[in-house]
């Protein structure tokens, strides 16, 4: 579990064909287009006082190609924000350009499940540092590619195993809860950070400041943030303001 001085919050820029959308419940057929200009989304979270962008590459995380999407996070880089990246990262190559491109940190999803050899891997070669996972469940179940396949993990034996081989960080979302805007799962979140020793964020389903104080306060490593941030539902800049001045 973390402090509340490590807490940190994430906007979220999900990127679909080049352009800046929310899935609901991860479904393609379910998507909000909000912007047509990645870097302005960027430089909108920038500038109300985030350090952090959190940038998936759909596309990617579908198997489809994602030459659009690689060449916004492009143009996001330029913005100079540290930047968490994932999305269709299953070779060593691809998340070595993903660092090459000026990411902080990779976010490696299928193949900590198909393939853990490859989190091995990608440990060693970039360190603990860089590279985390997520762990992305329905029901308790952990969920692959995109979203679409099932595995025979629960959410607490993928981490108890993740962090065995040397993982330090994971982003854990409840996928019925992303993009519906009904409040994080915190009580899931907060038993997998529990039971394995991960530092844990947050993610799916952040609709006010208050589930992302709760997360703060519950001890989680931090927080993403995505429609509520594009729909108003929480003004960015008063957020930060509370989780820097400790305030509920």
């Amino acid at each position: 579990m973390s402090t509340v001085a490590d807490f940190v919050v994430f906007p979220a820029i999900d990127l679909r064909e080049g352009q800046v959308v929310r899935l609901r419940q991860g479904d393609p057929a379910q998507q909000t287009i909000y912007s047509n200009d990645p870097r302005a989304a960027a430089e909108r979270w920038l500038a109300a006082g985030t350090e952090w962008l959190h940038v998936v590459n759909l596309d990617g995380a579908f198997g489809e190609a994602a030459d659009a999407n690689l060449a916004a996070l492009g143009k996001i880089m330029e913005v100079g924000a540290k930047v968490q990246f994932g999305g269709g990262l299953r070779a060593l190559d691809a998340i070595e350009h993903a660092l090459d491109l000026g990411v902080s940190r990779v976010v490696l999803g299928t193949v900590a499940v198909t393939q853990p050899e490859m989190v091995d891997a990608a440990l060693a070669m970039f360190t603990p540092e860089r590279v985390a996972v997520g762990v992305d469940a329905r029901d308790g179940m952990v969920q692959v590619r995109g979203w679409r396949e099932g595995s025979a993990y629960t959410t607490v034996q993928l981490g108890e195993r993740l962090q065995m081989q040397g993982v330090r960080l994971v982003i854990f979302t409840d996928i019925t809860r992303d993009g519906v805007g009904t409040g994080l799962n915190l009580a899931a979140t907060v038993a997998l950070a529990e039971q394995t020793g991960l530092q844990v964020i947050a993610s799916g389903g952040v609709h006010t400041a208050a589930d992302v104080l709760a997360a703060r306060d519950a001890g989680l490593g931090g927080a993403i943030i995505g429609r509520a941030l594009y729909e108003g539902t929480i003004e960015l800049a008063d957020l930060l303001a509370k989780i820097v001045h400790n305030e509920t």
